[in-house]
């Protein structure tokens, strides 16, 4: 640990402990700021997670102005790998399999801690498998790495974060121009609101009607049964008290099929009122995005939508002909954009500099946008 230089980990760390902070405020304030649950272990986990994503992603600015020495980057960069490994490998799956286990096992089959914790790690062990298994139909195994090497763990990651990549870079295209672009807004009128509204409130009000009806008869019921088992016990004769007691049971059988009828009619209706909420809240946000594309905001993002849906099309057709005919692009569309700026305009850039600068950052607008629309999205389910 000599040939570390202490302030280049003083630096590393001080920047780990701000973006653990950030997550932690992004996960309270932003995304979940009506998480109910309230479970630490799944903030530290969100908060951990982003950390050392962000490491690497600071890691690699580092290495392209040349920050931090160059052993520094070199053991902070695998550091960063192997705790990103355990995180995506064992402690993420390991607590999701927990979780999972303890809510299929609800309070009417409980079970021991120990039990928990052998059935999680069953579980734990069919996503290793399934994890490997993932990786066979690729060419990445090697003779030269062991199976438990880091070269085979991060060519499965790579192969399944390409995948979500895509993904979500799919959902951002589709997305975006959805929610931006003017033609998909509706018209929402103070009328439609004010009828969602008034339905709401009307089963809301069958809702409180109906739950003060089941009150009035429980507690009907209990003061019948109360008064019941008095004159039971004042009752001297065998027969009265025998044709009184099947009257009283009779009254109980109709009290309680009352009730039960009562409380599936508010079950009832408290289902239809949240599927009341729901309709009034979509209302809502479209009155909110149609108010929106009328200001300056709202047409900038309007446009912007029509050209990013062009370019798409544009990629689209352009990745056809490149699959049919075989064709393998040997230049980045930056890369080409800059030099079409070089060679006709007259603009003195440096192509090499610039373009690896700007592919890096187009990236990660990118996987950010497309990762908030979808937690985003997320969040609205």
């Amino acid at each position: 640990m000599a040939w570390i230089n202490t302030q280049d980990l003083c630096v590393v760390l001080i920047t780990q402990l701000l973006f653990f902070a950030f997550g932690w405020y992004i996960f309270v304030k932003k995304l979940f700021r009506d998480y109910e649950i309230n479970h630490k272990w799944v903030q530290i986990l969100f908060c951990v997670t982003l950390s050392i994503s962000c490491c690497m992603f600071e890691l690699i600015i580092f290495e392209i102005v040349d920050f931090l020495d160059t052993s520094s980057r070199y053991f902070h960069w695998y550091l960063s790998i192997y705790l990103m490994l355990f995180m995506l490998l064992v402690a993420l799956p390991f607590s999701i399999s927990y979780f999972l286990i303890e809510n299929c096992f609800s309070d009417r089959h409980k079970i021991r801690w120990r039990s928990k914790f052998i059935l999680t790690g069953i579980v734990w062990l069919m996503f290793i498998v399934i994890f490997w298994k993932i990786g066979n139909p690729f060419p990445i195994s090697s003779p030269r790495h062991g199976i438990l090497s880091i070269e085979h763990q991060i060519s499965r990651v790579g192969i399944i974060g390409v995948t979500l990549i895509a993904m979500l870079s799919g959902f951002g295209a589709v997305n975006y121009p959805y929610v931006s672009m003017a033609y998909f807004t509706t018209t929402v009128t103070t009328a439609d609101l004010a009828n969602a509204e008034k339905r709401l409130m009307q089963t809301w009000d069958k809702i409180i009607m109906k739950k003060k009806q089941i009150s009035t008869a429980l507690y009907n019921q209990k003061i019948s049964s109360s008064g019941n088992s008095k004159s039971m016990q004042n009752s001297h004769s065998s027969t009265v008290s025998f044709w009184s007691y099947l009257k009283n049971f009779g009254n109980s059988f109709d009290s309680t099929a009352n009730v039960q009828q009562l409380q599936r009619e508010c079950a009832n209706l408290e289902e239809m009122s949240r599927q009341l909420f729901l309709e009034y809240v979509d209302l809502k946000r479209m009155e909110d995005r149609f108010l929106q594309s009328r200001t300056i905001k709202g047409q900038f993002f309007n446009y912007l939508g029509y050209f990013f849906s062009i370019y798409c099309i544009y990629k689209i057709i352009l990745c056809t002909i490149n699959i049919v005919f075989d064709r393998v692009g040997r230049m980045d569309p930056i890369t080409r954009t800059l030099q079409f700026l070089v060679n006709y305009i007259g603009i003195d850039v440096d192509v090499k500099f610039w373009s690896q600068h700007c592919s890096f950052l187009v990236i990660g607008v990118i996987v950010l946008t497309s990762t908030r629309g979808l937690l985003i999205n997320l969040t609205k389910v």
